[in-house]
């Protein structure tokens, strides 16, 4: 390659987050971030960025929050608008990849260490088979990864707003009453950051009760400690509906390569994931439980997976091969 580093980005509604990333072997180094109210475009933090680093860049993969498709991107979250044609140009880069946030977390999948990575119960990845990923932050993302000819094919969709599926009397209750504030309830309604709050709304209101203003850290923290019961069931249901939804996941499209949980949320309370009955919720399928029991669960604990994915994204696109860091 005539050029050693490339520039990698992963922008959210909050903040935009771009680094270097080394073609030859896909290391992420010079991470920088930036809140995204003070710049008035992209255009505008990425030429801060360039010049600050002092690097020959021809090459960029950007990852961000909201669908991609064709060349007009406009962010769900946040008012940067931008043509990825005009902005290759502005920024006179010869390559200029612009993919979904959820894209790139799942292309940081064929990257990550062991050390990047805790598992959750038992099972082990088959070589060669499909893998899923999803991951509860601001909304719930969902994606697909599949192996095609010594590639990977990332496959995004909005599987987080599909209907969510109780499992259990407790959980209809549950569902019964987010109803009443929400309507049609999806997925995304409990498994995110907000819908642990639901969650916890829902419980109190289910027994007749008023809720505390509590925000998803103040729910995490007191059923971490265990210092509020109600606290504490909404984060116990949060994790059985996780493992539900991983479990739907996995028969959709026969991830025998493993499930990974990616997002901000559940890396906060790892261990209470372990001890929760996700791996129970994961595999209760009934005739299908066997199957389940075989397929492998981890959490992603890389704390910059969307960065180190649209490095891997570009990497692959220029016909470089990707391993293990």
């Amino acid at each position: 390659m005539p050029y050693q580093f490339a520039l990698i980005g992963d922008i959210g509604g909050t903040n935009a987050r771009l680094a270097l990333c080394e073609l030859a072997s896909g290391e992420v180094s010079h991470a920088r971030t930036y809140a995204c109210a003070e710049y008035p475009s992209l255009e505008s933090v990425i030429k801060h960025y360039i010049e600050a680093s002092e690097v020959a860049i021809q090459q960029a993969c950007i990852a961000i929050a909201c669908p991609v498709q064709g060349d007009w991107i406009s962010m769900t979250n946040h008012s940067w608008e931008f043509s990825i044609e005009t902005l290759q140009r502005n920024l006179g880069l010869e390559t200029f990849q612009v993919i979904n946030d959820f894209t790139a977390v799942s292309m940081a999948i064929p990257v990550l260490a062991e050390s990047d990575v805790v598992k959750v119960g038992q099972g082990s990845a088959v070589t060669g088979k499909p893998v899923a990923v999803y991951g509860a932050g601001t909304g719930l993302g969902v994606a697909h990864l599949l192996p095609v000819n010594d590639q990977w094919l990332s496959l995004p969709g909005e599987g987080g707003h599909v209907d969510l599926a109780p499992g259990s009397q407790e959980e209809d209750l549950i569902l019964a009453e987010l109803r009443k504030e929400f309507g049609r309830v999806s997925a995304e309604r409990c498994l995110s950051g907000q819908g642990i709050v639901n969650l916890y709304n829902a419980v109190v209101r289910a027994d007749g009760r008023t809720p505390e203003a509590y925000t998803p850290k103040d729910v995490v923290e007191q059923a971490q400690a265990n210092t509020q019961a109600d606290c504490r069931k909404a984060l116990e249901l949060f994790c059985t509906l996780m493992g539900r939804f991983a479990g739907n996941l996995a028969l959709n499209l026969e991830t025998l390569g493993g499930v990974y949980i990616a997002g901000g949320v559940v890396p906060r309370f790892v261990d209470f994931l372990l001890d929760s009955q996700y791996r129970t919720a994961f595999e209760d399928k009934g005739r299908f439980k066997t199957y389940l029991e075989n397929i492998p669960v981890f959490v992603i604990t890389h704390k910059e997976p969307g960065l180190l994915g649209a490095g891997a994204y570009l990497r692959q696109s220029l016909g470089l091969s990707l391993s293990a860091q």
